[in-house]
């Protein structure tokens, strides 16, 4: 039996803020706004996940406006929803990144992006792929005040 999930996560960037993509800090760039650490990469790999299990998105089960998500690292709450997953006997066939910003560069940190998603999924990095776009100048994405993350999975019980 497969399950296929997609979901998409977009975050305004917000000096101050620590960048977190997929787990992977990026010092000295600019961060994201959100209530948690605001990694939109792994908010679309957990809700993409919640999403081929039918239990709704992030927000029902980790709220925004609950303090005890205040800043939590965003590995936390993908652990939690690979739980879900597990006790619903399903694993990872294979998920699908596509992460949309004018910086930083994310051709560097690649690999260390798919190897950290791959462990928190529990899952090898052969089913992890994570492509980059610029948007070439188009909208806030391309005019670099906004990171979006897209992520389709593939569910095997």
């Amino acid at each position: 039996m497969f399950r296929i999930g997609f979901s998409e996560d977009i975050h305004k960037k917000e000096a101050g803020r620590e960048l977190v993509l997929a787990g992977v800090k990026f010092p000295g760039e600019v961060g994201l706004l959100g209530h948690s650490d605001a990694d939109v990469v792994t908010h679309a790999v957990a809700e993409s996940i919640l999403g081929a299990l039918a239990l709704g998105d992030l927000g029902t089960f980790f709220p925004d406006n609950d303090p005890k998500y205040k800043g939590i690292s965003s590995l936390i709450l993908l652990d939690k929803v690979v739980e879900m997953m597990k006790q619903r006997n399903f694993r990872i066939g294979n998920i699908d990144i596509h992460v949309c910003c004018k910086s930083p560069k994310l051709g560097p940190k690649i690999e260390e992006m798919r190897r950290t998603i791959a462990e928190h999924l529990d899952t090898s990095i052969s089913s992890v792929s994570i492509k980059a776009a610029s948007y070439n100048g188009v909208g806030p994405i391309g005019n670099g005040e906004a990171i979006k993350a897209s992520s389709y999975v593939l569910l095997e019980k």
